[in-house]
């Protein structure tokens, strides 16, 4: 080999190149950082001391000195600490991460989110739940809001609301200042919290107070297995409530009409990264461990299974119980109300709550929306095979980075499509465009056909 290779210099100043960019590092904590970080502080003392039972416990004072000001704190905390980093996806320390990458942290937070739900489904009276409409503890916290929204006092399930919409909220802020170059994320983000807090929220509650049946109006069958069940559309119809009818006519048009009409034209994104609660959950909350997602074909074969199965069991149980209707109770007695708690159990609490939202540090962000969801299976269907939505790719520009592989919440090998530049049509895709902005070279764009058969 030629010794003059060895001596050869390259200078790119003197060619022009110029000074290379300084390097991106993380911001220290500023002396705003550090102050939200004492108010999430406070605010968990705070709270810590209204579920002892502080004087301010069952006050509007204890309830914004408590919630309030750790959700205040936690969203300017967020605020804050990002505001000075580049937007976008930071691979910095992830895979080294316990918190972020299966680690002793990741597996504590998921015992801790479990055991919230456990602790909600069916031991209720250790979060201060009282039957009798007394309650007391963390419960007893969110009775103010609780007297102003529905008239009566709180109860485990306001409580779950109100934790629920104010993590999103929180969160929510973490997710804009993340993908604040995006303009899809950032107006998917507010939609997500508008949905969550107006109409899965507020409205709800309002409605029990006005004396009407208790409809999350963001909530579609089957998700919702029992808007459309016989009981519920019985108790609707026949009842005192005179806006029973009118939820019926709700959610009958937004499952049969509004479900294929909107997936038609927007894909299943319109509802499961526009206005679902679970997926407003798993992109504000879960964010932080989209990328344990897995990408396995075994993953994808279980997903199948999975997903289809317990569209078939809610599809089982909604015939049978119409049935049985109709046909003036032909199967044994308590048959129809056993269909109804085991599936309850099994799916609408086990599968979809303790595991869908506990295991987000272990298994990624969508696990109930990617494994179990009936309402995810019928929008797949329909994307699928009637939808103009697609993803389209440039594989020209393609540098095999892998960033939209890592970051798709739902297990798909984007890159795989984008190295061969086709385009991605698939019915897993919820439509979160994480993917397109996660990528440096403006690869993938999501869009729609003219046409369904036009878009491949």
């Amino acid at each position: 080999m030629s010794s003059q290779l060895f001596e050869y210099e390259f200078d790119e100043e003197a060619l022009g190149f110029g000074k290379p960019e300084p390097q991106v590092t993380l911001a220290k904590p500023t002396g705003l950082t550090r102050l939200f970080q004492g108010i999430t502080l406070l605010g968990s003392i705070l709270l810590l001391a209204q579920i002892a039972g502080s004087a301010f416990t069952g006050t509007w004072i204890g309830f914004l000195i408590g919630p309030g000001l750790l959700t205040l704190g936690s969203a300017l905390y967020f605020w804050s600490s990002m505001k000075d980093r580049p937007p976008g996806i930071n691979h910095d320390g992830i895979r080294y991460n316990g918190w972020l990458a299966r680690g002793g942290g990741g597996y504590l937070l998921a015992l801790l989110l479990t055991g919230l739900y456990v602790l909600i489904y069916w031991f209720p009276q250790y979060l201060g739940h009282s039957a009798e409409g007394n309650p007391t503890g963390l419960v007893r916290v969110v009775q103010a809001p609780a007297l102003l929204l529905t008239g009566g006092p709180a109860g485990r399930w306001f409580l779950y609301g109100v934790l629920y919409s104010f993590v999103m909220l929180a969160m929510g802020v973490r997710m804009w200042m993340k993908y604040r170059h995006n303009r899809y994320e950032k107006l998917r983000t507010l939609s997500v919290l508008f949905f969550q807090f107006v109409f899965a929220w507020t409205l709800p509650n309002l409605l029990v107070k006005w004396g009407q049946p208790y409809m999350e109006l963001n909530g579609v069958w089957p998700l919702k297995q029992d808007y459309l069940w016989p009981t519920k559309v019985s108790e609707l119809w026949n009842g005192d409530a005179s806006l029973g009818p009118v939820m019926i006519v709700w959610a009958g048009l937004i499952a049969l009409v509004g479900t294929p009409v909107l997936t038609y034209f927007y894909g299943k994104r319109w509802y499961c990264s526009w206005v679902c609660g679970c997926g407003g959950l798993a992109e504000t909350l879960g964010d932080p461990w989209r990328q344990l997602s897995d990408k396995s074909e075994r993953a994808l074969k279980i997903e199948h299974i999975t997903i289809y199965s317990v569209l078939g069991i809610v599809l089982l149980v909604t015939g049978v119980l119409w049935v049985d209707h109709l046909a003036g109770g032909i199967f044994p007695e308590n048959f129809g109300g056993a269909l109804k708690h085991y599936y309850g159990f099994a799916i609408g609490s086990v599968f979809s709550g303790v595991v869908g939202v506990g295991f987000y540090p272990i298994l990624g962000s969508r696990v109930w929306c990617r494994f179990g969801c009936p309402q995810a299976a019928i929008l797949g269907i329909l994307q699928r095979f009637f939808s103009r939505f697609r993803i389209t790719t440039n594989g020209g520009q393609c540098i095999s980075c892998g960033n939209c592989s890592t970051y798709c919440e739902m297990g798909i090998d984007v890159r795989a499509y984008a190295q061969k530049g086709e385009n991605i049509v698939r019915a897993s895709c919820v439509g979160c465009g994480v993917c397109a902005a996660a990528c440096p070279r403006g690869v993938l764009k999501l869009e729609n056909g003219s046409t369904h058969l036009e878009r491949l």
